[in-house]
Order: structure tokens, then sequence, then C-alpha cells
């Protein structure tokens, strides 16, 4: 595979804030996917951005390991499976720009619900964190989301944060259930012929990069107050779907 020379920039910009989102401040995948996604062909930029999002969950999950809520992974776990199972098989039909459009607007919409959920809750007499639709809903989408365009952050944010989670666990837990779960897509990506011997050879050269970003993550998040990350989240995320949006409409 040989790079561009604009090809080759974004690739480590990329892999750099993908050390720094697994490890500091989540939900700047999607941003990273979309920047891949501009410069490769969509589903080739899948492929490539896979293993740099899987080198980053490693070095997450080693040194986070102990924060892990392992509970609230288990119950959305099979969830997950069958979002994945439905994006591999029209991952080869789908159009780039209605999945941007329905994401984006999905993501906003759970943010509005995230947001107002308290109102909701009392005005419906749910409580939406303990509801097994709600939950298998986020799963589902989270997996099919994460299979087609790896943009699945922003959705599992939305169900971290539901559950209270202090800024530790929540990057820990975040970080072993995408593991799982982009170890999962490499034989269904590789199959499809998005990981190739080539690809590999890219993400070999960019490993020093991620750890870059990482490291800087690790120093970053015990700075950041608690009310001002969750502030973050919710913004990034926001961000994401009117980008995801923007980028479908115009």
């Amino acid at each position: 595979m040989e790079l561009t020379s604009l090809q080759l920039t974004l690739t480590i910009v990329g892999a750099l804030l993908v050390g720094f989102s697994k490890t500091g401040v989540p939900t700047l995948g999607i941003f990273v996917a979309a920047m891949l996604a501009s410069v490769f062909p969509a589903s080739e930029s899948v492929g490539l951005l896979t293993p740099i999002l899987i080198t980053g969950d490693i070095i997450a999950i080693v040194y986070y390991r102990r924060a892990v809520e392992w509970k609230h992974l288990f119950k959305l776990l099979p969830w997950v499976l069958a979002g994945m199972a439905a994006g591999f098989f029209v991952l080869e039909y789908i159009d780039n720009q209605d999945l941007a459009l329905l994401i984006g607007t999905l993501v906003l919409l759970l943010i509005a619900v995230h947001v107002g959920r308290e109102k909701l809750e009392r005005a419906l007499n749910i409580a939406f964190t303990k509801s097994p639709a709600f939950n298998g809903l986020l799963g589902v989408l989270a997996g099919f989301t994460t299979m087609v365009g790896n943009a699945a952050g922003s959705i599992m944010s939305i169900y971290l944060l539901s559950k209270g989670m202090n800024k530790t666990s929540f990057i820990g837990t975040n970080a072993f259930f995408f593991f799982m779960v982009n170890v999962i897509k490499v034989p269904f990506t590789a199959y499809l012929g998005l990981i190739t011997p080539e690809s590999l050879t890219v993400n070999a050269w960019v490993v020093p990069v991620v750890a870059v970003g990482a490291f800087i993550g690790f120093k970053t998040l015990p700075r950041i107050p608690q009310r001002l990350f969750q502030t973050l989240i919710l913004s990034l995320a926001t961000l994401g779907g009117f980008y995801l949006i923007l980028t479908a409409v115009l």
C-alpha cells in the first residue's frame, strides 16, 4: 500500500488521536474515522483503522484494567454481537451518506434523551438506565456502527455515562469493550478484504505514534475534573453527530 503525503500525514495524526482518546478523552474516534474516510475509500479506511484502534485498546486496558466494571459489559455484549452481525451483512451494500445521516441523527436523539433523562423518566414512569430494551437498543446500535464505520464511540459513551461511572471506570470499561468488539471484527473485515498485509504494514509503522498519544492521555485524564469530563464527552459526541449529518447532506 503506497500512501500519498496527505494519506500518511492523516494516518499519523489519526493514530495520535486514537491513543489519546483511548486513555484520555474518548469519542474522538468518530472524527478519526471520518478523517481517514476522507482520504481513503470508506471500506479501506475501516480496515486500516481497526488495528490502530486495537493497539490503543491494548495500551488502555493494561493501564486501566482494575477500573473495568464488568457487569455493564456482560449485559451489553449479546446485543452488540447482534448489531455487528447485522453490520457485517450490509457492509458491502450500504450507502455511506445514508448511513452517516442515520447514525448522526440517532446519536443526537440519544444525547437528547440522556440530557433530559430525569424529566422523561418521571413523565413516562420508565427508568431508562434499568430498561433492558433501552440497553439492548444501545448495544445493537453500538455493534452495528462499529462494524460499518468505527463510529460507535458516541453511542457507547451515552451508555456508560447513563451508568454514573467516574472517569477512570469510564475509560477502563470503554477500552475493554472496544478491545473485545474490535478483535471480533478482525476476521470479518479480513474476510471482506479490508485488512491486508499491506495495510498491516502501515499499522506497524504507526504503533509508536499510538503509544505517544496514549501517554498524553494518561497525563491528561487526572487533570480533568469529573464534571468537565462528562461535559467534554457529551460535547464531542454532539459534535460527532452533527458532523455525520453535515457530511451526509453537503
